[in-house]
């Protein structure tokens, strides 16, 4: 080998690092408005989906149209995942990276990824288990879960919504969400603000009340109840991806509790 030959490195340098992220960001190519709407789109983009299903059924005569449409959370739910995919591919492109780069390495040899994110589910699962009752008990003084019934009671929605629902929305709305709170907007928060502290309470505080929204009822103590009722979960999420900075476990840990919301709405 001559002496003035590199040596190319065997393992490639992920485009989603941090030392990568601060030099686009040196660069200009992060602007603050990117991390900045993504991380509060879902929300907004929830809030108007429900807009639009409870204008739809109000112009169909159905009684009470927002509650009523607020039953149609996990089929809507796919126009927020379109919504914020337009995003995330927008500004990825913008930083000269691809869409796929936010996903990271993916290990599925003799199952890797799968079984640790199957670990990291009964990991984190208990402590939205643990949030719940905690909630329940601070703000309604009872663990009754009829109290705040408003996401778990009877509806009937057409056969192709809840096989949708059950099939297809979980698949798309768990990593969107995944990659837009912790593969996009918490890297580059961590980059703009120089603070982890900053970026994380940003981040934990509209993925939480992300959950507010779906579906969003007019009533306080229900959306205080679903804010700290989620927010030991993502907390935990958070810090997995910070430790890890590796999406498609938690993509895995992800899918099994959004199979559960899909099946205790459908069959309540």
């Amino acid at each position: 080998m001559s002496p003035g030959r590199e040596i190319a490195s065997s393992v490639p340098i992920e485009v989603n690092a941090r030392s990568q992220i601060r030099e686009r960001m040196a660069a200009g190519r992060i602007p603050w408005a990117g991390p900045l709407l993504l991380v509060s789109a879902r929300s907004v983009l929830l809030l108007a989906s429900q807009g639009l299903m409870a204008l739809i059924l109000f112009a169909l005569h159905r009684p009470t149209p927002w509650r009523a449409a607020g039953d149609w959370w996990d089929v809507y739910g796919t126009l927020v995942d379109i919504g914020c995919l337009i995003g995330l591919k927008y500004f990825t492109r913008r930083e000269g990276i691809r869409l796929r780069d936010l996903l990271g390495p993916v290990r599925m040899r003799r199952g890797h990824d799968l079984f640790l994110g199957l670990g990291y589910f009964l990991l984190i699962f208990p402590f939205f288990l643990g949030g719940g009752y905690g909630a329940r008990l601070l703000l309604y003084g009872s663990t009754d879960k009829t109290l705040n019934g408003y996401l778990l009671h009877m509806h009937h929605l057409p056969v192709w919504a809840t096989v949708y629902s059950m099939t297809l929305w979980w698949m798309i709305w768990s990593p969107t969400e995944e990659a837009t709170y912790q593969a996009y907007a918490m890297p580059r928060l961590q980059a703009l603000t120089g603070r982890t502290w900053i970026a994380c309470a940003i981040v934990g505080f509209f993925w939480t009340a992300q959950h507010c929204a779906v579906p969003f009822v007019p009533d306080w103590r229900y959306t205080a109840f679903r804010f700290l009722a989620f927010l030991p979960g993502v907390l935990v999420m958070m810090a997995f991806y910070l430790r890890t900075r590796r999406l498609a476990p938690l993509i895995v840990a992800h899918w099994p509790m959004d199979i559960t919301a899909a099946i205790m709405t459908a069959v309540y």
